[in-house]
């Protein structure tokens, strides 16, 4: 029902082939947990399938490059919900560039279906003091899935 997507793997997830590994993949196992959302009964990937030199931000080539992957893995998975981690994945699955504030508390569509924006928990560990945002993005996420409706 719920597929989470980020930027780009880091170094540790293009190493062991796993999405949200190492700190920040703790920290949104427990975001989940909190809205009674087992991780291993969703389905985590990101925008682009290989982390860009020098952890930059992927050029819009390599975005291009990895889009048919994104759209097959959707096709494949139908989920319900998609959630965006953090200001890249939001622009990305929203197609509007804005600031993270913006796409909080709002309800938009990749390829008709539901998007909801929250931050990446990598920011959220450099930042505790947006946790209070991101648990109202997650209470948004449940109450959709409960409701299929906002």
């Amino acid at each position: 029902d719920l597929v989470l997507v980020g930027e780009a793997p880091g170094y540790n997830e293009d190493q062991q082939g796993l999405a949200f590994v190492g700190e920040a993949g703790q920290l949104l196992t427990k975001m989940l947990s909190a809205i009674q959302i087992n991780r291993e009964n969703t389905y985590i990937c990101n925008v682009i399938k290989c982390r860009p030199p020098k952890n930059r931000n992927p050029n819009p080539d390599e975005i291009s490059a990895c889009q048919y992957w994104l759209s097959c893995q959707l096709e494949l998975l139908q989920p319900k919900l998609l959630c965006a981690l953090g200001k890249f994945a939001s622009g990305f699955l929203t197609g509007i560039g804005q600031s993270m504030w913006q796409y909080r508390g709002k309800l938009f569509r990749y390829q008709n279906i539901p998007v909801i924006c929250t931050y990446h928990p990598a920011y959220l560990l450099y930042h505790p003091e947006e946790k209070k945002k991101a648990w109202q993005d997650l209470k948004m996420i449940r109450k959709f899935l409960d409701n299929k409706k906002l």
